[in-house]
């Protein structure tokens, strides 16, 4: 069912004006399909408005005497650019120094999944996982790094194929302790 935005119009409807616009004949066979594809592919890349949090950690924090940093790395992450709708594609390393909590495995990568599935800028998009797992576990530091192409760079505009643009947002003892900020890079690096 195609969902209805505001004026009574469908996003299915909003695709097809679009396509005509760009001078395709909505009626020819490859296209005719197509308003309601690009439909389900945006609700799918942008499906982190319908998440929370607190439904995606559901309960998953265990009690740690760990102290130690923990690194999740090379999180694939895909996200659209807000700017001009276009995928940005890149890795997230993620690492908190937990204070008597650790959290599940996976709510790390799908943190990182549920902000990255939302229209974003990279800067914002490190942030907001940063933020959230120093909120959710506690931790006397996190650290993430985002390392990503964007297609709206390689496609458009410059046009420059090889260039990553790389984030980085630092709280806590990883911020203050110039010694934890270095064995978190040493060990990405690896």
């Amino acid at each position: 069912m195609a969902a209805r935005l505001k004026k009574g119009i469908t996003m299915q409807e909003h695709f097809k004006k679009i396509i005509e616009a760009l001078g395709e004949d909505i009626t020819r066979d490859g296209l005719r399909d197509t308003p309601q594809r690009a439909e389900k592919a945006l609700k799918f890349l942008t499906q982190g408005y319908q998440q929370s949090v607190k439904s995606i950690v559901n309960g998953a924090l265990f009690e740690s005497d760990s102290d130690e940093m923990i690194i999740v790395k090379d999180v694939e992450l895909y996200s659209l650019c807000e700017h001009h709708l276009l995928p940005f594609i890149g890795k997230c390393h993620v690492a908190y120094l937990p204070q008597g909590k650790i959290i599940g495995l996976s709510k790390i990568a799908r943190i990182v999944d549920m902000y990255a599935r939302r229209l974003q800028v990279q800067e914002r998009l490190t942030k907001q996982i940063a933020e959230t797992v120093s909120e959710i576990v506690g931790a006397s530091g996190v650290g993430v790094i985002i390392e990503a192409k964007h297609l709206c760079m390689m496609m458009r505009g410059v046009e420059k194929q090889n260039s990553v643009m790389t984030t980085s947002v630092m709280l806590g003892r990883f911020r203050e302790d110039r010694r934890t900020r270095g064995e978190f890079l040493s060990l990405v690096q690896k």
